[in-house]
């Protein structure tokens, strides 16, 4: 099946020789969702207007649903949704008109069941009749998300959809996305949170300096790069990890009672009983032990502190 999106050697590059995007490649499949993650300036936003014709690339290209965005650029755009960052609504047109509006910009007939189906699927249907000024940030949101949605778009590019609201309205939100993709809708999203990537993206790409490091499915993602740590507590403090436990790769804790012991949920043999053995004959008394698995987070940050082409 041919990929909703495909983009290769895609390049962003200013005047002032600041390059933007860097040679981007990346294929979604139609009714996944995937999640894009960087810092502040990774070229995310970039990457999404330069898809949906806001921004021109220096090179490369792009096709949407097979449609090139500059040689067929009506029939790619008329696939694309796009919910910005900002929120820049008309205060005083009324929720059911703002939707209409942006249904009308598309040439697509009116029709008022989609109008009242995708008001009824993210909770505006009871605020139709309501000017913009009146709604709060998060129901502004949703807006924004039914106008992108108001002529029935197969590829939906959420830039930091849940920036600036509050943890509820962001669960709300992550449940309306998982709807669009049971609906087949294809869903792009940008964010600075890492729990919204881990809770709902089928892959997760990691953008920085205008690179695009990875992209891979999250739970592959976890287990290839994901590492679990052993914390060895005891019952007294220490000054240095001692000589007899130095061929273990140990770091000790701020604290000095705790010895933190790295290994690969991968690997034949972790190494820990032998650790443990190794801990008592040294004189040590464990209090406790207790194991972490690595969060996508701590996965993220080692990938952006990474100069970029070293994340193979």
């Amino acid at each position: 099946m041919q990929p909703i999106l495909q983009i290769k050697g895609l390049r962003k590059a200013y005047a002032d020789g600041f390059e933007a995007l860097k040679g981007v490649d990346l294929e979604i499949a139609q009714g996944e969702i995937i999640a894009l993650l960087g810092p502040n300036g990774a070229g995310k936003t970039t990457l999404i207007s330069t898809v949906c014709g806001i921004t021109m690339a220096t090179s490369g290209s792009v096709t949407v649903g097979g449609h090139d965005i500059i040689s067929d650029f009506r029939a790619a755009r008329s696939m694309i949704g796009l919910v910005p960052q900002e929120i820049n609504l008309e205060p005083f047109e009324r929720v059911k008109n703002t939707v209409k509006f942006s249904r009308g910009l598309f040439g697509k007939p009116q029709d008022d069941a989609v109008i009242e189906r995708i008001l009824r699927q993210l909770s505006l249907w009871d605020k139709r009749d309501n000017q913009i000024r009146e709604l709060s940030g998060g129901m502004k949101r949703r807006v924004l998300i039914a106008k992108a949605l108001s002529h029935d778009p197969r590829l939906l590019f959420l830039d930091e959809p849940t920036a600036g609201v509050d943890v509820e309205l962001r669960r709300d939100m992550w449940e309306i996305v998982e709807g669009l993709k049971a609906d087949g809708v294809t869903i792009v999203l940008t964010t600075h949170y890492i729990e919204e990537a881990e809770a709902i993206a089928d892959r997760i790409g990691v953008i920085a300096k205008g690179e695009l490091l990875l992209v891979e499915e999250k739970e592959r993602l976890m287990a290839r790069m994901g590492q679990k740590q052993l914390d060895v507590q005891l019952t007294e403090r220490l000054e240095a990890v001692p000589q007899a436990l130095s061929g273990y790769d140990l770091v000790l804790c701020e604290d000095g009672c705790t010895l933190r012991y790295s290994y690969d949920t991968r690997g034949e043999r972790t190494g820990i009983t032998k650790l443990l053995r190794d801990v008592s004959e040294a004189g040590l008394v464990l209090r406790d032990v207790a194991t972490r698995q690595s969060s996508l987070e701590d996965i993220f940050v080692g990938l952006v502190h990474e100069e970029p082409g070293d994340a193979a």
